[in-house]
């Protein structure tokens, strides 16, 4: 008997209005369904200030073909998180997330002034080099004093 693979291809799966594990990396997956739907949104709205602007284009290609340009991503946006190929990698990356450690706001304050005051610190030392070896290569004649 025949195997049924329960992987289906991506464009069996632009077809289907099914949801596939709709309670399962619910964050990452509307995450990313928002970063590919505002990406769509940009490419229609570049389209029609780019290619359309023109005075030979007809109006309603001047605002019909952005917004199928929007629609078709954002279908696309939708279905492609309830691929399940990719679905189950994005409810995974929510798994592993959630395994992750962070840190307090508190500690992110203190590291973050860590590292600002060592690039200062570390920008003033060099900088006070940099003034040394300009001024003792000026002195033995290898630097011209213009600069």
């Amino acid at each position: 008997m025949a195997k049924v693979s329960e992987e289906t291809s991506l464009v069996w799966e632009m077809l289907s209005p099914r949801l596939f594990k709709r309670n399962q990396g619910r964050v990452v997956r509307q995450v990313t369904a928002i970063a590919i739907g505002l990406t769509m949104a940009a490419a229609a709205w570049r389209m029609r200030a780019a290619f359309l602007s023109g005075d030979d284009v007809l109006p309603s290609m001047r605002l019909g073909l952005p917004a199928l340009v929007f629609v078709l991503g954002a279908w696309f946006a939708f279905r492609v998180v309830n691929w399940p190929t990719f679905a189950n990698f994005l409810i995974q990356v929510e798994g592993e997330m959630d395994k992750v450690t962070w840190a307090t706001w508190e500690y992110l304050k203190r590291a973050t002034v860590i590292v600002l005051v060592t690039m200062m610190l570390l920008s003033a030392y060099l900088f006070g080099w940099d003034i040394l070896w300009k001024k003792i290569f000026m002195a033995i004649g290898f630097l011209d004093g213009g600069s």
